[in-house]
């Protein structure tokens, strides 16, 4: 998938803060837990709870969220379409990273097991 330079800014430049809470609904509403989406969230990035606080006080940027994250090197195995796209088709890296993240907190929220999310 290649996109313009303009939604590549407008994505990099989204706070995590103000979407974290929609990931916290869209998780409980059906059922999984705030522990379950840390979990995901801490496998993809390699985030604890406090540096996960930290970053939505911060109010940080996406571009900024994952410049400061470990990537599990599992990552490329997330594979799907989310949004619309195909993951594996994605060009640009960040966006690649957003829509990771968004996959694997959709696969929570369907219900799928644990080991399957985490690609164990």
């Amino acid at each position: 998938m290649k996109t313009t330079p303009e939604h590549d800014k407008r994505i990099a430049n989204i706070t995590f803060a103000s979407v974290y809470p929609h990931y916290i609904k869209k998780v409980e509403s059906k059922g999984r837990t705030l522990a379950e989406l840390h979990q995901v969230i801490g496998w993809l990035t390699g985030f604890d709870i406090q540096k996960l606080q930290k970053l939505i006080e911060e109010k940080a940027t996406f571009e900024t969220f994952f410049n400061k994250a470990a990537l599990n090197p599992n990552a490329e195995l997330i594979t799907g379409v989310i949004c619309g796209y195909r993951i594996e088709d994605i060009e640009t890296p960040l966006t690649k990273q957003i829509r990771y993240l968004d996959k694997l907190i959709d696969e929570l929220a369907k219900g799928k097991k644990m080991e399957k999310i985490l690609r164990q």
